[in-house]
């Protein structure tokens, strides 16, 4: 008789998972990236260099470099975030991690506790809300505009806060090439930033996870870059600007903190092929592959724009992003794109909800997000028609468009 496994799970598990079968005819979810515009020559060629030079350190747990990852890929990300974004750190205030996505459950691990509060944008990375519901934290949504977040609304927040004895956590921002909203804090807003949460006494966490994506303007120094106390964490990875399935980000705290963080990295250590590879092709193809690869982007971006405007006319709003790889899309408040997720799916398009990007899901009913890294043109003209046609059957919008007759 085969074994009754509902007996012994746990009450408080998530919906069981369905087998996989493939990724939709229109992908338009998630962080996936160009595939074309992944660098494989050149991480062959790294490979086959650092295994010839130092393949025998893969006999040891981390490389022979310690638990927080191979030295040498910690003075690349040391040298490149001195380079592009003016921050100055040591490798070892820099910590490996398996994705961006380790580092923010390492620093709710440390800093988290059932009942905390943190403060976040209003719109804002979905992965990182998930998670802070599992830990059951109570999270205040900060308004944003053109220049991410408001630090007027920063400021209110933090003093109605400490009105009611309550202090947060840390503040969690996406400043350069915001997700979802594409926004790109400026300079003077950083500086206001970095004067208003040490008056409060909170910390500031800083995800750039898509800032080498940034193709409009000059890229603005990282709040810790500007910080001349200790009061920003920080976090990058390589999933974006190389790929998603390598699994390599980067965490970069002062020690006191990080000393903290590093008994809750038990994993034995994030994938050392990756990182080896990536300290051996960086230096040398890094700045010039982002170059290409965010006017591939920018390309891409184009070609959803145009089909946007076809299909859906005056009925989907959005504003330009500077970067990254995802438009964030307002439709009309009658549309409930959790329904439209829904019946899309069964079409072969997939996109990601606006209720699960924002802290008030009643605000994000009728948003979408939809990334155009990872599909064609083609794809990208097709999937956008296909929604189109989804939304005027299940919701009578668009009322115009190219797949409506006239």
């Amino acid at each position: 008789m085969p074994f009754d496994y509902a007996s012994v799970l746990r009450d408080d598990l998530p919906p069981a998972a369905q087998a996989w079968g493939g990724f939709p005819e229109h992908n338009f979810v998630g962080g996936h990236v160009d595939g074309e515009h992944v660098p494989v020559e050149g991480l062959i060629q790294a490979a086959a260099a650092v295994l010839a030079r130092e393949g025998s350190t893969l006999a040891t747990y981390n490389l022979e470099s310690g638990p927080q990852g191979y030295r040498p890929l910690r003075q690349v990300v040391a040298d490149a975030l001195k380079r592009r974004t003016g921050m100055a750190c040591e490798a070892d205030e820099i910590l490996i991690t398996s994705g961006s996505t380790q580092s923010l459950e390492l620093v709710g691990d440390a800093l988290l506790a059932p009942g905390d509060t943190i403060l976040i944008e209003k719109e804002t990375y979905g992965g990182k809300l998930a998670r802070l519901k599992k830990r059951d934290v109570n999270v205040v949504g900060v308004p944003l505009d053109e220049g991410g977040m408001r630090m007027d609304a920063l400021d209110a927040t933090l003093a109605d806060l400490a009105a009611r004895g309550v202090k947060p956590k840390y503040v969690y921002t996406i400043p350069t090439v915001q997700n979802p909203t594409g926004t790109v804090m400026s300079r003077e807003r950083r500086l206001e930033m970095l004067e208003i949460a040490p008056r409060h006494q909170v910390l500031i966490f800083e995800d750039d996870c898509y800032a080498d994506l940034l193709w409009e303007g000059e890229r603005p120094p990282t709040i810790r870059a500007l910080d001349e106390g200790n009061h920003v964490v920080y976090c990058g990875s390589f999933s974006k600007s190389i790929a998603p399935a390598l699994r390599v980000g980067y965490l970069v705290a002062d020690w006191e903190l990080m000393r903290r963080i590093l008994p809750l990295k038990t994993d034995g250590g994030t994938g050392a092929l990756a990182q080896m590879i990536l300290a051996e092709y960086a230096p040398a193809h890094f700045d010039a592959h982002c170059d290409d690869l965010t006017r591939g982007l920018q390309a891409k971006l184009a070609v959803m724009v145009e089909a946007l405007e076809a299909e859906f006319g005056t009925t989907a709003e959005f504003a330009m992003p500077k970067g990254g790889i995802v438009l964030w899309i307002k439709l009309p408040d009658e549309v409930d794109t959790t329904k439209l997720a829904q019946a899309a799916a069964g079409a072969g398009v997939s996109l990601n909800p606006g209720a699960e990007w924002v802290s008030d899901p009643d605000y994000g009913r009728s948003r979408l997000r939809l990334c155009f890294a990872n599909p064609s043109e083609a794809a990208i003209r097709d999937g956008v028609a296909k929604l189109a046609e989804i939304c005027h059957r299940e919701f009578g919008v668009p009322l115009r468009g190219a797949n409506v007759e006239r």
